[in-house]
């Protein structure tokens, strides 16, 4: 009897113990990690990381000098060698790890592997980069990052850069428009398309940068940001006139630039540029990040008249992708389809967009309109995003690269108020003044009086 109480007694807090870190697996998986996850992942990942390799098939032959040395002072089996192990650094999400390849093998080798070694060290998913020829690094994720999404606290956002999303290696995806200008993003209704451009107005409302909104469906969704908006069209009509508006800003930048440029032989070398970013600051207009919600409402026609102004206006958005790069102009646009069934000029505008972001969408056919030309294998991740994940998408662009990245949670109201906190910022852009929306101006309340004391009386 004595035995079976002192069982009850020891096994009570075990059980606690068990059911409390299966809590916290669960529904809080980043203090799951850090508190067990880590320690055991990095106690296999120590106590078996030669055999794993012997058997993920990532071992070469050993030296003759190897040989001799091993047979001249041991008499154990001279067995094969893996890749030299370097430091193991935890992190917040997981465990960094550098391989030193053994010669005749390859990062392609190594990422062959990946599943293997995640289900021999118990992580969630095992990554694999090139740092240096011969040099690969392990990331290796505890746990589903992408289930409740954190950013990272520290990120260095230089300027025209936006940390938007978190990828599925627990890095942040930036979304940098000097490296990929111009942008088409596809997503259905409830798919998290529109929490990933408020993620994206409010961190470039922070900066020095020109917005332009297009939104055909009278404006329901960029409206809460018009008042840092440069210039705003919330139909086919304002939208057809400011286009080439922006077309006529393009031309005069690079009459700039060409001037900037010019031929006078007082010019030293250095100073000749092909866009606006080798222009003194002084002299640099501003960039101009344009915002087209809905791009299927600029096709739709319906007269004769209409066929021809959407012929313009698509022929307007063709050269601002083609040209606008240089001028400092840059394309986010988004909609839920996008192909050539919208009409003439969709796939030549759709050419010129290098970054392609696909959130959930109702068929594989629009899948493949954002990442088909691009990344084939990234539309079948695409066609698996769930319903009830929100902001998940693929990103992709015309390198063929792609991954696995969801945006975190950003209200409605938070992102108006960046906006409107940073009204301020809206630069002067001349062209662009009578497309700016009137704000109304909010009442200033009158501070309430001073309550005066009342004497204390019996």
């Amino acid at each position: 009897m004595s035995d079976l109480a002192t069982l009850v007694e020891v096994g009570g807090p075990v059980a606690a113990l068990g059911g409390g870190a299966a809590y916290a697996r669960a529904n809080h998986p980043a203090v799951y990690w850090s508190a067990v996850g880590l320690p055991v992942s990095t106690l296999r990942l120590m106590t078996s990381y030669g055999s794993v390799m012997e058997a993920c098939g990532l071992t070469v032959a050993p030296s003759r000098l190897r040989v001799l040395a091993v047979k001249a002072t041991t008499r154990r089996e001279v067995r094969p060698v893996p890749p030299r192990r370097g430091v193991i650094r935890p992190t917040s999400t997981g465990l960094r790890l550098r391989l030193r390849l053994a010669p005749g093998q390859e990062p392609a080798d190594v990422a062959a592997s990946a599943e293997r070694l995640r289900h021999a060290w118990g992580v969630h998913a095992v990554y694999v980069t090139t740092v240096k020829p011969g040099v690969v690094e392990l990331r290796l994720v505890g746990y589903d990052v992408l289930r409740q999404v954190r950013m990272p606290r520290r990120l260095d956002s230089p300027f025209l850069t936006v940390p938007v999303a978190l990828r599925e290696d627990a890095t942040p995806f930036l979304r940098d428009y000097r490296a990929v200008p111009h942008q088409l993003t596809l997503g259905a209704t409830l798919s998290g398309k529109s929490m990933y451009v408020r993620h994206l107005i409010s961190g470039l409302a922070r900066q020095a940068v020109a917005l332009v909104g297009i939104d055909c469906k009278r404006g329901v969704e960029l409206a809460p940001f018009a008042s840092r908006l440069s210039a705003f069209a919330t139909d086919q009509e304002e939208a057809a006139e400011l286009l080439p508006v922006l077309v006529k800003e393009m031309e005069d930048r690079y009459d700039l630039i060409k001037a900037r440029q010019g031929i006078a032989p007082d010019i030293p070398d250095e100073e000749i540029t092909s866009d606006i970013w080798g222009l003194p600051e002084s002299e640099r207009p501003v960039p101009v990040v344009l915002f087209v919600d809905e791009v299927a409402e600029l096709f739709l026609t319906a007269t004769k008249k209409d066929e021809e102004r959407r012929d313009e206006m698509v022929t307007q958005l063709i050269r601002l992708a083609q040209l606008g790069r240089a001028a400092g102009i840059y394309l986010e646009v988004c909609g839920q389809r996008f192909g050539a069934e919208l009409g003439k000029g969709a796939t030549m505008l759709r050419a010129q967009l290098t970054g392609r972001v696909c959130h959930r969408v109702n068929d594989e056919a629009s899948a493949k309109m954002a990442l088909g030309d691009i990344a084939p294998e990234a539309v079948h991740a695409a066609c698996a995003i769930a319903p009830d994940r929100p902001g998940l998408a693929v990103a992709g662009d015309t390198s063929g690269g792609w991954s696995r990245i969801r945006t975190p949670y950003l209200s409605l109201g938070a992102a108006a108020d960046v906006c409107r906190e940073s009204a301020h910022m809206v630069p002067d852009v001349p062209a662009l003044k009578r497309f700016r929306p009137d704000m109304p101006v909010r009442p200033v309340e009158a501070p309430s009086p001073a309550v005066q004391p009342h004497p204390v009386t019996d």
